[in-house]
Protein backbone atom coordinates (compact mmCIF):
# COMPACT_ATOMS: atom_id res chain seq x y z
CA UNK A 1 0.00 0.00 0.00
CA UNK A 2 1.32 3.70 -0.78
CA UNK A 3 2.09 5.93 1.97
CA UNK A 4 0.55 8.41 0.23
CA UNK A 5 -2.57 8.50 -1.61
CA UNK A 6 -3.99 11.68 -4.00
CA UNK A 7 -7.29 12.67 -3.45
CA UNK A 8 -8.23 16.01 -5.79
CA UNK A 9 -4.49 16.90 -6.30
CA UNK A 10 -3.85 16.58 -2.37
CA UNK A 11 -1.37 14.15 -0.93
CA UNK A 12 -2.70 12.81 2.36
CA UNK A 13 -1.69 10.14 4.77
CA UNK A 14 -3.16 6.16 4.14
CA UNK A 15 -3.51 5.76 7.70
CA UNK A 16 -6.04 8.43 7.21
CA UNK A 17 -8.67 6.24 6.02
CA UNK A 18 -7.70 3.67 7.96
CA UNK A 19 -8.16 5.99 11.10
CA UNK A 20 -11.92 7.43 9.72
CA UNK A 21 -12.86 3.54 9.60
CA UNK A 22 -11.67 2.87 13.09
CA UNK A 23 -13.63 5.63 14.27
CA UNK A 24 -16.59 4.49 12.57
CA UNK A 25 -16.24 0.87 14.27
CA UNK A 26 -15.70 2.34 17.53
CA UNK A 27 -18.52 4.27 17.21
CA UNK A 28 -20.82 1.08 16.52
CA UNK A 29 -18.83 -0.54 19.17
CA UNK A 30 -19.71 2.08 21.84
CA UNK A 31 -23.05 2.30 21.60
CA UNK A 32 -23.44 -1.89 21.17
CA UNK A 33 -21.52 -1.67 24.76
CA UNK A 34 -23.66 1.17 25.75
CA UNK A 35 -26.94 -0.92 24.90
CA UNK A 36 -25.62 -3.72 27.53
CA UNK A 37 -24.57 -1.79 29.68
CA UNK A 38 -20.95 -2.38 30.06
CA UNK A 39 -20.04 1.04 30.85
CA UNK A 40 -21.98 1.18 34.12
CA UNK A 41 -18.99 -2.03 35.18
CA UNK A 42 -16.22 0.18 34.24
CA UNK A 43 -13.79 2.24 36.37
CA UNK A 44 -12.85 4.40 33.73
CA UNK A 45 -15.44 4.84 31.05
CA UNK A 46 -13.48 7.40 28.79
CA UNK A 47 -10.42 5.71 28.97
CA UNK A 48 -12.22 2.17 28.15
CA UNK A 49 -13.14 3.98 24.77
CA UNK A 50 -9.91 5.76 24.31
CA UNK A 51 -7.69 2.15 24.67
CA UNK A 52 -10.49 1.06 22.53
CA UNK A 53 -9.86 3.28 19.53
CA UNK A 54 -6.11 2.66 20.16
CA UNK A 55 -6.93 -0.95 19.86
CA UNK A 56 -8.82 -0.57 16.46
CA UNK A 57 -6.70 1.49 14.86
CA UNK A 58 -2.99 -0.20 15.96
CA UNK A 59 -4.77 -4.00 14.78
CA UNK A 60 -5.94 -2.23 11.36
CA UNK A 61 -3.07 -0.27 10.50
CA UNK A 62 -1.27 -3.64 11.70
CA UNK A 63 -3.23 -5.82 9.29
CA UNK A 64 -2.62 -3.21 6.64
CA UNK A 65 0.78 -2.61 6.94
CA UNK A 66 2.49 -6.15 7.10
Amino acid sequence: MPREIALLGVLMPSLLPIFLFSLLLQAGLDWLLGHLGIYRRLWHPALFRLSLLGCIFSSLALYVYR
